[in-house]
């Protein structure tokens, strides 16, 4: 493409996208297609001879835009709501057009540096010590993954050389976790080689919270069994409730034991930005690991996972492979590698949108968002507290608020599920929001999350409005 052409439609490209983040609103939060649809309308086997920019945006629009989910919509409160925000997306246009590889030093200095002064700026406001160093990988689930390798090499003898299999120095190994933690725990289990019956979920008080007692149990049991404990994942902000493990109890129990504290708090971190909320994080300053997801809550456009690790050295220990053809002069002067923290070689140039997102926003604009979002997630509770046809399932610590339908004119308790399923397809069937669902103690469970730049009350209003209207109609 040349000059000319990629101004032409990089022009016309930014037009729409300003327009499509301005005006979401427009379309439904959920298509309405059914599978294969996408498919059909395109042909099987790519083109002989390119075609024109325009006749591919064309298609864009009209194969592609209709079968979108929308999660830059503000009525989207399902899973965790997240923004794409301008400065996001900007940034994104600049990575892709720098197309950086940070795997050396040497390959993008901007992008290895910018990364630890990015995430530098994310540890201080969130009041992390300094001992913390951080790297960006995609997701949480990888950040868990690292972890988890790095406590395995921590705690096994020469296991980077030798395996685990077929030694008779390594018994079966444990992992402990909430029930409610995330899965991407049992699948860091599976991909180690731990198996599934290496991860021992936790049992949980009526708010959802690890009992620290009871994971003190599980590992004296597990000790006078043979079975050697690894790691302890503590949530703060769990994916179904946003429940807070208690970080502090559970910290000492692992220092005492000599066990791997990751804390997972890829949802709720960002929070602790709001000095009033720093409290509830108490005791993750002493983990060996902490993962916060800024495409989650800090309106950067996904993907970007923040881990932060008082002992990378270990991370680089378990990773850490540089054959001849990658061998540079810098790492004898102290530089760091990003290729050494982990499985990836390549890197992109991620923490480009973090720095950009910190510095449009400032500290004081995330604040005022994020305690927005809290404070419409309150309000939207107080609405389910006081109507007798609803009841809420969980505390409301952040943004999420776990609730269900239960008629006055008296659903039996056999028939809520189903009912408050049907209730859920017809209120995201309008277009207009989109809600999530999860199961707690046995029971199918609305949930709506608060966390997009541009929901007001207004919109909440209207989610909570179609609920009452649907309930009403029944």
């Amino acid at each position: 493409m040349d000059p000319a052409d990629f101004r032409r439609h990089g022009h016309a490209l930014v037009e729409w996208i300003a327009d499509y983040l301005a005006n979401a609103e427009r379309y439904p939060v959920l298509p309405k297609v059914q599978p294969g649809d996408v498919r059909r309308m395109l042909p099987a086997e790519a083109p002989e001879r390119g075609e024109s920019f325009e006749s591919t945006i064309a298609d864009f629009e009209r194969v592609l835009v209709p079968a979108l989910t929308h999660w830059n919509h503000p009525g989207f409160f399902g899973y965790f709501a997240i923004t794409a925000s301008g400065p996001g997306v900007l940034a994104e246009f600049l990575s892709a057009a720098l197309n950086q590889q940070a795997m050396l030093w040497r390959t993008s200095p901007a992008a290895t540096e910018l990364e630890e002064v990015s995430l530098g700026w994310l540890r201080s406001l969130m009041g992390l010590p300094d001992s913390f160093e951080g790297v960006i990988y995609d997701t949480a689930s990888i950040s868990t993954l690292h972890a988890l390798a790095a406590a395995r090499e921590q705690a096994i003898p020469r296991v980077r050389e030798l395996g685990m299999a077929g030694r008779s120095d390594v018994g079966p190994m444990r992992v402990y976790c909430s029930e409610h933690a995330h899965s991407s725990v049992d699948k860091a289990v599976l991909l180690l080689g731990l198996g599934h019956r290496g991860l021992r979920k936790i049992p949980v008080d009526d708010e959802f919270r690890m009992q620290p007692s009871a994971l003190a149990d599980a590992i004296r049991e597990d000790r006078e069994a043979g079975i050697t404990p690894l790691a302890v994942v503590a949530t703060v902000g769990t994916t179904s409730t946003t429940s807070l493990d208690p970080v502090r109890p559970i910290s000492d129990i692992c220092q005492r034991e000599g066990l791997w504290l990751h804390v997972d708090a890829a949802y709720a971190g960002v929070t602790a930005i709001i000095p009033e909320y720093r409290g509830r994080f108490d005791g993750w300053q002493d983990a060996d690991s902490i993962v916060v997801n800024p495409h989650k809550w800090l309106f950067t456009p996904f993907d970007l996972s923040a881990f932060y690790c008082r002992r990378m050295d270990i991370v680089r220990r378990t990773f850490s492979l540089v054959p001849d053809y990658l061998v540079s002069a810098e790492g004898s002067r102290g530089v760091h590698n990003l290729m050494d923290t982990g499985v990836q070689l390549g890197r992109r140039f991620r923490s480009l949108k973090l720095w950009m997102v910190l510095r449009h926003f400032g500290a004081d604009g995330i604040r005022t968002a994020i305690a927005e979002h809290i404070r419409l997630a309150q309000l939207f509770s107080s609405w389910v507290d006081a109507d007798p046809d609803f009841e809420r399932l969980a505390p409301v610590p952040f943004s999420v608020v776990c609730f269900r339908a239960k008629p006055r004119s008296g659903v039996p308790e056999a028939e809520l599920d189903a009912f408050n399923e049907r209730l859920l397809e017809a209120v995201n069937g309008t277009g207009e929001v989109f809600l999530s669902h999860t199961r707690l103690n046995g029971m199918f469970v609305l949930r709506l999350a608060v966390g997009h730049l541009r929901t007001t009350e207004q919109h909440v209003a209207r989610a909570w409005g179609l609920l009452r209207q649907d309930i009403t109609s029944h």
